[in-house]
């Protein structure tokens, strides 16, 4: 499902395209791309726009998050999509790769170890 939605990605200034799937702990995926703007800093990530469709929908618990970009290499989440991810599941595993190659699988805590929340450790 991550590479369907890297499908519809609009990135016409990085041509980089990014897709991703969210699971919810509620059984359902929601899916993101990477939406450019020409005011670069409004871009979107594709992992916060899968996360924002979730929430906006009611979820607040995640299992999983793949992520693919690119055509050569994995794509993990970069650093900020990694602190919004942390706020609402901090347990996250994520898978990334490309189809028919190696899966990379890790966790959050792994590509995020010292977290900035509010909740006690």
């Amino acid at each position: 499902m991550a590479y369907e939605a890297k499908g519809k990605a609009y990135a016409p200034y990085s041509r980089f395209p990014v897709g991703a799937a969210l699971l919810a702990s509620s059984g359902r995926i929601y899916q993101g791309c990477n939406i450019e703007n020409a005011s670069l800093g409004l871009s979107v990530c594709a992992e916060r726009v899968a996360l924002w469709k979730a929430v906006s929908e009611g979820e607040r618990e995640f299992i999983a998050l793949a992520v693919v970009g690119g055509e050569l290499a994995a794509c993990f989440p970069c650093g900020a999509c990694r602190q919004v991810l942390v706020e609402f599941a901090p347990d996250l595993e994520i898978i990334t790769g490309q189809p028919g190659q190696r899966l990379l699988v890790c966790s959050l805590k792994e590509l995020l170890p010292e977290t900035f929340t509010f909740k006690e450790k």
